[in-house]
């Protein structure tokens, strides 16, 4: 798969599928994703799990499949964007989860991949995400499948969605060995506001970047993706207030300069906190229901983060 294709260095939007085929149907999906693409979006991000807790299927697949309908439906736009899926958390058994989630075994991860591509219509993607860790299989039979699949041309990329550092690095440690392809992209939950060190959200298997990550992250050239940036609408609408564990000092004083900065911009607080994370080299991941969102969203790119203003929203940790 030719690298420029797949090559994400720099930061930009990705529109988030998570939703297509449950709460958006096909038109809202199509409408999200064409106007992605009209706006300059390369990057669309999904799992072979989304959204089973959705559907009443009780298992995952409805956004693959709407992705694979769009795709059929726009000729030449496979060409034109860059996909991004993931194994791990799949349904086995209907509306048996995390009993029954799929793992991350080599056979687990094959059959699942497969899956994957027959419900996009599609012959590889871009990038393949483990979705979280599964301990109870050995690190070393995980890489080695995942390298399978990058060897055989059908994933351009590899990456580790909510993992420990060290053990994404643990897992590249054995990719060299091996001889096959590392990860080289992390996603994780983050934001300009944080929970307080060691809060279980209550979002469950949210893995959030903490600063070792972060670090780990900028000194390994790992692209980093965040998912939840917009924390549900909570920068915005007084009816999506902040979990209990963002309740701290840090995050009022980041509120009060987020506010003041967007004021003095002419933007919105979450077009602020979009262009905070770009201007870090991170991979905002849009969760949007309207294309009006999703227009606000993707303006964040003209705002400019100055090292002034940089400074003044970094300061209030």
């Amino acid at each position: 798969m030719d690298q420029d294709l797949t090559t994400t260095r720099t930061a930009e939007p990705v529109l988030g599928a998570m939703y297509f085929g449950t709460r958006a149907d096909d038109a809202l999906s199509f409408d999200l994703l064409d106007a992605f693409v009209d706006q300059g979006g390369r990057w669309i991000d999904t799992a072979n799990c989304y959204a089973f807790w959705e559907d009443p299927s009780g298992v995952g697949g409805q956004s693959e499949r709407v992705l694979g309908r769009w795709f059929a439906a726009r000729p030449g736009m496979r060409e034109r964007v860059r996909l991004a899926t993931k194994v791990r958390h799949q349904p086995l058994v209907p509306h048996e989860w995390p009993s029954s989630a799929e793992g991350l075994s080599a056979e687990a991860i094959r059959r699942g991949f497969a899956a994957s591509l027959d419900r996009l219509g599609l012959d590889s993607v871009d990038l393949l995400w483990a979705h979280a860790e599964d301990r109870s299989v050995p690190l070393d039979e995980t890489v080695a499948a995942f390298g399978e699949l990058v060897a055989d041309g059908r994933v351009g990329r590899l990456g580790a969605s909510n993992h420990a550092a060290w053990r994404v690095e643990q897992a590249r440690a054995i990719a060299r060995e091996q001889g096959v392809e590392p990860w080289t992209a992390v996603q994780l939950r983050y934001s300009y506001v944080v929970p307080r060190p060691g809060v279980t959200l209550p979002e469950g298997g949210h893995v959030h970047a903490e600063r070792d990550q972060l670090d780990h992250a900028r000194s390994q050239g790992l692209d980093l993706w965040a998912y939840s940036p917009l924390l549900t609408g909570a920068y915005v609408r007084s009816d999506r207030p902040l979990s209990p564990g963002y309740d701290h000092p840090g995050t009022h004083r980041r509120l009060e300069v987020l506010a003041q900065v967007a004021d003095e911009l002419g933007a919105t607080r979450n077009q602020v906190v979009l262009a905070w994370l770009l201007d870090q080299g991170i991979h905002p991941i849009l969760g949007v229901s309207s294309v009006d969102q999703l227009t606000e969203a993707m303006a964040a790119r003209e705002v400019a983060v100055t090292d002034e203003t940089r400074t003044r929203l970094d300061e209030p940790a």
